[in-house]
């Protein structure tokens, strides 16, 4: 079952209809210069990679228009993909699994920031919160960590975005590996993950 996230505090200054969900066009033109190869293959091996082709898939069944992009070197950390991505560190949408009384929680949270766990932890009212380990993010995303995706997950993950992330026109998450990234936007970001805003760290 989703962790539940009616008690966390929304931003009182953001309402989700102030922004559009779309992805603004410079950053579709942009993205579309070095985009994932169309047959979704690892360009070293050749492979199809299941998991960038159901994130993409998702993605678009979510009406997401940024594409995915592929990076020339695994980013597991957010300053390794801000900069091969040009942006700030800021700007990277990190995408956190965390073992919340033993359900998982995602928390999208800045590159910028730390999450602050007992901070979490009291805003959704329960005891224990901490880093899950790569066995409970793989059982539960169908992912590996360094490139856990908003979507594309086995069953519903209640998550939590950091409003920090609303001072980034755009934003960059990834997409189901570490080398695959795609644009979007912080109320996409809410909108697609049925996702709460909320202070996460500092």
């Amino acid at each position: 079952m989703p962790v539940p996230l009616t008690s966390a505090r929304r931003d009182p200054g953001y309402k989700l209809g102030d922004e559009s969900p779309g992805v603004p066009a410079s950053v579709m033109e942009r993205s579309c210069q070095a985009t994932w190869p169309p047959s979704h293959r690892d360009r070293d091996t050749g492979r199809v990679n299941p998991r960038v082709e159901s994130v993409t898939r998702q993605l678009r069944e979510a009406g997401v228009a940024g594409e995915v992009r592929i990076l020339e070197m695994q980013a597991h950390t957010a300053a390794l993909a801000a900069e091969q991505l040009g942006i700030e560190v800021g700007a990277i949408a990190n995408s956190l699994i965390f073992d919340a009384d033993c359900a998982p929680l995602l928390v999208m949270t800045s590159g910028a920031h730390r999450v602050d766990t007992a901070k979490v932890a009291a805003l959704l009212g329960i005891v224990t919160l901490r880093r899950a380990d790569p066995d409970f993010v793989r059982r539960h995303t169908g992912q590996s960590i360094g490139g856990v995706a908003p979507i594309g997950h086995p069953e519903p993950i209640g998550t939590l975005v950091d409003i920090e992330l609303a001072r980034y026109a755009e934003v960059w998450a990834a997409a189901g590996h570490p080398s695959t990234v795609f644009p979007t936007t912080y109320a996409e970001l809410l909108r697609i993950t049925s996702g709460t805003a909320a202070e996460v760290g500092n």
